[in-house]
C-alpha cells in the first residue's frame, strides 16, 4: 500500500496522482525525480515444505571444516578403508557427469533434481536437500530433496544451526558421529530418524552464497572427509550454473510481466475497477484499426478514452481530429464533416476540405454521434463501408484511410427502434463497444480525481491548495454527479477559486452539494451535517437579507458590510434564494 500524506507535489502511480492506492505488479511509482517499479517476488508456500528445522542441533568444534579453495586436491591419506584410486575414479566420473548435465538445463527445479540425483550415486546417503536463499533477505526460497526410499512426501529435519552456520561462515561442514556430538546428541528429531553424520557445503559463486547442500545417513556408513570433499567440489562446479539459471528465470519472469503490463498512454484518472477494465481493453483495441463506440452519459471521460485510442494506435503520429455532433446545424456539420466545393451553397465562396479529408491517415472522433441528421448518417455509413466520400456541391470520390471512434450518450438500439438511427449505421459504429461508468459507480475515484484538479487549477489560479478536508471529502462522495467528472471539476475549480485556506473545506462547496447531502440523509454523518447545514443557511439568508435592507438592496453597499466580495454575494442570494425583506 503507498499512501501520499498530502505533499505538495503529490505521489504519481503510472502517470496518475493517487492519495493511496494498492500496488499491482509492475506499478510504476514517482515520487519528486525518483522513479521506482513495483515488482513482488515470486513466493514459496512453506507450509507444505518437505524440508522441517530442527533449532536444537548446533555444531561442536570437533567437527572438520573445509575451506572451499582447499577442497580441490583429494588426498588418498584421509581414506584409509578404501581403494584410493578406485575412490577417486568414483568421485570424478561423478563429476564429469555432473559439468556434462548441468550445462544443458536451463530450469532451476529441473537442475536440483538433477543434482541430486547424481550425488545420491556418489554418497552413501539416506537423504539429501538442496536449499536456495533470497539474495537480499537470506530467506529459503527454494527446497528440493531426494531420499534413498524414493519417498518424497517423507520430510526431512534439517539442523538450522548446522545451515546458519554454513551460510554465514562460506565453509563446509561435516558431523561424522552425531552421537558423539554433545550438543546435538539429544536432539528427538534425530533420534527419531536415527541419523549417524551430517554433511553440509554451502553454493558460492562469485562471493555469493546462494544456498546449501545438505546430506544425512541413518545407515551403518557414517559420511567420510572425503566425501566432504566431493560434496564441496560438486557445489563449487554448479553453483555458476544455478546463479545462471536464476537469473534466466528472473528476467523471463520480468519480461512477463512487462508484456502483461497495461502499457497504456492517456490522461484518464482512475484506480477504480471498472477503470482498469476500460484500460485493459482500450490497450487491446487500440492497436487495430477497428470501428469502436464509445457510450456513457455526459461527463464521463468519452474524448479522453478516445483520445488514449489514438495516442496508442499507429496513427498516433498524426492530429486527432474531433467534431461535436451536437452543436452544429445539419447543413453546417454535413460540410464540417464532408467538406464542400466553391459555389456549393450560399457563402461557399472556397472550396473547404471537411474533417473526414483531414482525418486522412488518422483518427475522427464523431462525439455525439446519436445526433447526426438521417441524411448524413447515410453518407457517413458509405465511409465506413467503402471509405469514400463526396464533398458537398462535387461529384468526385476521394478516397480515405479514418479510422472513426464515435461516442454518445444515447441508447441508440433505442434510437434505432423509434426510427431516429439507422440500423445498418448502428451496427457498422458497434463493432467494438464499451461503456465510461458514471462518477456514482467509481466513488473510490473521487479523492484522486480531487486530488488532480486541485493541483490543475491552483496553478492556473495561482493559489497554493494542497487538499480537500475529510468533512468536505465526505459530502463529494455522497453526492449523485449527475453530470459526473466534469461536474467535479467544476465543483473544484470553483472551490479554489472562492476558498481562503489552503485546504477546502465543506464551506467552500455549492449549496446544492451540501443541501443534496442533508435531503439524502443515508447515514449518521450526513444527519448530523444535515443539522449543522440548516442551521448555517438560515444565519447566512439572515445576516445577508438585514445587509441587503440596510443598504436598500444595494449590492455593493452589502457586500462591503458583509466584507465578501459583490461577485460572492451574487452567488449567495442565487442559492439561497434570498428575497429582499425575507428570511
Amino acid at each position: 500500500m503507498i499512501v501520499d500524506l498530502d505533499s505538495f507535489n503529490r505521489t504519481f502511480v503510472n502517470g496518475i496522482p493517487i492519495k493511496e492506492k494498492l500496488l499491482d505488479e509492475g506499478d510504476r511509482i514517482e515520487i519528486g525525480n525518483v522513479i521506482l517499479l513495483f515488482l513482488i517476488s515470486n513466493e514459496i508456500d512453506h507450509s507444505e515444505s518437505l524440508v522441517g528445522f530442527d533449532d536444537s542441533l548446533s555444531v561442536t568444534e570437533s567437527a572438520v571444516r573445509l575451506q572451499r579453495d582447499k577442497a580441490v586436491y583429494l588426498n588418498p591419506e584421509i581414506v584409509p578403508t578404501l581403494n584410493p584410486s578406485k575412490q577417486v575414479l568414483q568421485d570424478l566420473n561423478a563429476l564429469l557427469k555432473i559439468s556434462n548435465t548441468i550445462n544443458a538445463i536451463n530450469d532451476s527445479l529441473k537442475l536440483q533434481n538433477e543434482l541430486l540425483r547424481n550425488i545420491s550415486e556418489a554418497l552413501p546417503a539416506t537423504r539429501i536437500a538442496i536449499l536456495l536463499i533470497e539474495d537480499q533477505s537470506n530467506e529459503i526460497i527454494s527446497k528440493c530433496t531426494w531420499t534413498i526410499d524414493e519417498n518424497r512426501s517423507k520430510k526431512i529435519t534439517i539442523s538450522r544451526t548446522v545451515v546458519n552456520q554454513v551460510m554465514d561462515e562460506g565453509v563446509s561442514l561435516l558431523c561424522q558421529d552425531i552421537k558423539t556430538e554433545e550438543r546435538i546428541s539429544h536432539a528427538e528429531s534425530l533420534i527419531a530418524s536415527q541419523i549417524i553424520s551430517i554433511l553440509c557445503v554451502p553454493i558460492t559463486a562469485f562471493d555469493k552464497t546462494l544456498g546449501v547442500i545438505y546430506a544425512e545417513t541413518d545407515g551403518t556408513l557414517a559420511f567420510e572427509e572425503s566425501n566432504l570433499q566431493f560434496l564441496t567440489a560438486v557445489a563449487a562446479i554448479t553453483a555458476v550454473a544455478l546463479l545462471n539459471v536464476q537469473r534466466l528465470q528472473q528476467l523471463e519472469c520480468n519480461n512477463q510481466i512487462l508484456n502483461e503490463q497495461i502499457n497504456l498512454q492517456h490522461t484518464m484518472i482512475g484506480e477504480n475497477q471498472r477503470m482498469r477494465e476500460i484500460y485493459r481493453l482500450i490497450s487491446r483495441v487500440a492497436p487495430t484499426d477497428s470501428t469502436v463506440l464509445i457510450l456513457g452519459e455526459s461527463g464521463t471521460g468519452k474524448e479522453l478514452a478516445a483520445r488514449a485510442i489514438h495516442q496508442n494506435s499507429t496513427r498516433a503520429g498524426k492530429p486527432f481530429l474531433a467534431i461535436n455532433c451536437a452543436v452544429l446545424t445539419d447543413t453546417l456539420l454535413e460540410s464540417e464533416l464532408f467538406g464542400h466545393e466553391r459555389g456549393a451553397f450560399t457563402g461557399a465562396v472556397s472550396l473547404k476540405h471537411g474533417k473526414l479529408e483531414l482525418a486522412n491517415g488518422s483518427t475522427l472522433f464523431l462525439d455525439e454521434v446519436g445526433e447526426l441528421p438521417l441524411i448524413v448518417q447515410a453518407k457517413l455509413l458509405r465511409v465506413l463501408q467503402e471509405r469514400e466520400f463526396e464533398r458537398v456541391g462535387g461529384n468526385k470520390s476521394i478516397k480515405v484511410d479514418v479510422r472513426i471512434v464515435a461516442a454518445t450518450n444515447r441508447n441508440l438500439q433505442q434510437e434505432v427502434r423509434e426510427g431516429r438511427f439507422r440500423q445498418d449505421l448502428y451496427y457498422r459504429l458497434n463493432i467494438i463497444a464499451f461503456e465510461m461508468p458514471p462518477l456514482r459507480e467509481r466513488k473510490s475515484d473521487i479523492p484522486l480525481l480531487s486530488s488532480y484538479f486541485i493541483a490543475k487549477h491552483s496553478e492556473r489560479c495561482k493559489r497554493r491548495v494542497k487538499s480537500v478536508s475529510p468533512e468536505a471529502q465526505e459530502l463529494l462522495k455522497n453526492y449523485y454527479w449527475s453530470g459526473n467528472v466534469r461536474e467535479l471539476e467544476n465543483v473544484i475549480e470553483r472551490a479554489v477559486v472562492l476558498g481562503q485556506t489552503e485546504i477546502i473545506l465543506s464551506e467552500d462547496l455549492p449549496e446544492n452539494i451540501l443541501e443534496a447531502t442533508y435531503m439524502n440523509g443515508s447515514n449518521n454523518t450526513q444527519t448530523n451535517l444535515g443539522g449543522l447545514y440548516t442551521a448555517l443557511k438560515q444565519e447566512k439568508k439572515r445576516l445577508i437579507s438585514e445587509a441587503l435592507e440596510m443598504n436598500n438592496g444595494n449590492h455593493s453597499g452589502a457586500a462591503k458590510l458583509l466584507g465578501i466580495h459583490t461577485n460572492n454575494l451574487y452567488r449567495l442570494i442565487r442559492d439561497l434564494d434570498i428575497k429582499i425583506g425575507k428570511v
